[in-house]
């Protein structure tokens, strides 16, 4: 009997590249809910909706009857991608971001508790974690939680709640923790995808402050895999981080993404830096790789050319 999994935010970034990926790599049936936002693809998910294995729902987590409307079946795992996440938004106004990570979350949780499904995996970020100094080790799994912008804080929200109806209600929930994804149908407000979008269309390219900040990137594709182990071979209660070992600063990927495009360098504009912006990411992924099995198939040049190739044919009206 083929597994039914619930995706929240299957429409979004991730969620999308996960659903194509469990097309590839499994018979499971899925059910989509996602509340197609400005940052979602619609377009792409109702085509993939025309697919027998799946069903998708424009509903907002912060609506728990929406949610329960849904519940006709027992899922073997709700897989938990929405989210907000644009950091520059959060600063500006962190109100949808306290309603849909922390009570959208909370919403979901209280369906596990009443045996709607089997499990759930939580998707979180490298960045509740904070900021490194360029000689600190990377975040592991036992590495203090201290956000330092609104979306960070509500993710770690969001983190802690689930954490604790696992410990209070023994409740079958499992936490993943990514550094930066990178691949196709990200949105354009995001950093690789703008510096694409700009440079095509010989615009500036805005680059915070020195652009010395180190981000650890990951292909998206490694990171749907990493997350199908958890799925399968996780364990309850506990935090896997997901990194992808290639940290790189900030300039280093706009000049690659540049010299790739064959486009000078001169389009590059620094700009003052964003308040509460953190130095440094950089995650250890020994813990699922030694118990899980998860390996990277993708170096970061391979991923960013797959990546640019995507988003210029895109452009050009190829996708």
């Amino acid at each position: 009997m083929s597994k039914e999994l619930l995706i929240t935010g299957g429409a979004g970034f991730i969620g999308l590249n996960f659903i194509h990926y469990m097309l590839k790599q499994s018979n499971c049936y899925m059910t989509v809910v996602d509340a197609l936002t400005y940052a979602s693809n619609p377009n792409e998910i109702k085509q993939l909706a025309q697919n027998e294995r799946i069903r998708f729902f424009s509903y907002d987590l912060t609506h728990y009857e929406q949610l329960e409307s849904i519940m006709d079946r027992e899922y073997d795992t709700i897989v938990h991608f929405a989210a907000e996440s644009h950091v520059d938004k959060s600063i500006d106004n962190a109100e949808p971001f306290i309603y849909t990570n922390i009570v959208g979350t909370y919403h979901l949780l209280k369906l596990l508790q009443k045996g709607y499904a089997k499990k759930m995996i939580h998707i979180s970020t490298d960045e509740v974690y904070g900021t490194l100094e360029k000689s600190d080790p990377a975040f592991t799994e036992q590495s203090p939680v201290t956000p330092n912008n609104p979306y960070s804080a509500t993710k770690a929200g969001s983190d802690f709640l689930v954490l604790s109806y696992f410990n209070t209600h023994k409740l079958p929930v499992m936490i993943t923790r990514c550094s930066n994804n990178y691949g196709p149908f990200q949105h354009g407000e995001k950093f690789i995808p703008k510096i694409i979008h700009q440079a095509l269309q010989s615009q500036k390219i805005p680059v915070y402050g020195d652009g010395l900040q180190i981000r650890d990137w990951l292909f998206v594709e490694d990171h749907c895999r990493a997350i199908q182990l958890v799925m399968e071979k996780g364990q309850f209660g506990e935090v896997y981080n997901i990194g992808g070992g290639n940290e790189k600063t900030n300039i280093e990927v706009v000049k690659q993404i540049l010299n790739k495009l064959t486009i000078s360098e001169a389009l590059i504009e620094f700009v003052e830096d964003r308040k509460g912006h953190d130095r440094r990411y950089a995650i250890n992924s020994q813990k699922i790789k030694d118990e899980l099995g998860w390996e990277q198939l993708y170096s970061f040049e391979q991923g960013l050319d797959m990546t640019v190739d995507w988003y210029v044919k895109r452009s050009m009206g190829g996708i």
